[in-house]
């Protein structure tokens, strides 16, 4: 396929077949964005994509949009990038906040699931374990500044409502403070990540954590390259470890 010729010795004919028709949901167009994009000039042609929210000024300097896309849907300006790449593609768009009511008919028909959602309610969690009865894998993603984190869950694995020490919810902040500490146990720590964590918890008021584009290319290379490793069984880490990139 001359689209793909450039992916020769990376990835074999048979595996670009297996990975144009496996389709993947991505829950959440802020991180997503970026993923959504790398996945699909990979080679993932079977691309759902979730989100209501809309684009801000503050969104341009991490996430795949421009200018003229503030305040209009994400989910609508991503399809239209997707489709200008790969129309193509199959690209379905749901331009809504995934919720209860919703989550199960979301996920239906999905093998892959990029759980890219604001840790602002208990859905992210909900959205995990209802993904592990259908079977899906789930990459939740991490934008780090100058490194990205992705961890896997497995249908039949460990879901991240361990970090929660008995509380209703998990946030970003917790889960980053996860790898800090398990990072520092195995005498491997990340210096400029627990810096990080402590500057922001010394912040003044409560603000949404920092990030970088860097990283959201990078989260979004790291994304691809275990979506390509699930699908054609090889190797690749899951939950309570965890993909950890920094430059």
């Amino acid at each position: 396929m001359q689209r793909y010729t450039r992916n020769r010795l990376y990835i074999s004919p048979e595996e670009q077949e297996k990975i144009k028709h496996t389709p993947i949901l991505i829950g959440g167009c802020g991180l997503g964005s970026n993923i959504a994009e790398c996945i699909l000039r990979l080679g993932f042609e079977n691309i759902t994509l979730v989100d209501g929210d809309s684009v801000e000024l503050s969104n341009l300097n991490r996430q795949n949009y421009i200018n003229n896309d503030i305040d209009k849907l994400k989910a609508d300006r991503l399809y239209e990038r997707l489709t200008d790449i790969n129309p193509d593609a199959n690209i379905r768009v749901i331009p809504e906040f995934i919720t209860e009511d919703n989550l199960e008919s979301v996920l239906e028909g999905h093998s892959i699931a990029v759980n890219a959602l604001d840790f602002n309610s208990d859905i992210p969690i909900l959205f995990d374990k209802q993904c592990q009865e259908k079977g899906i894998f789930v990459l939740h993603p991490y934008n780090l500044g100058w490194g990205g984190l992705v961890t896997v869950i497995k249908p039949n694995g460990i879901t991240l409502d361990i970090l929660t020490r008995n509380k209703a919810e998990l946030n970003e902040l917790e889960m980053v403070e996860y790898v800090a500490t398990y990072s520092r146990f195995w005498n491997n720590p990340k210096q400029w990540l627990e810096d990080i964590i402590a500057k922001y918890k010394a912040e003044n008021e409560p603000q949404a954590p920092p990030q970088l584009a860097v990283a959201s290319w990078i989260v979004a290379g790291m994304c691809a390259n275990v979506m390509y490793n699930i699908v054609t069984r090889k190797p690749y880490k899951t939950f309570p470890e965890f993909h950890l990139v920094s430059i």
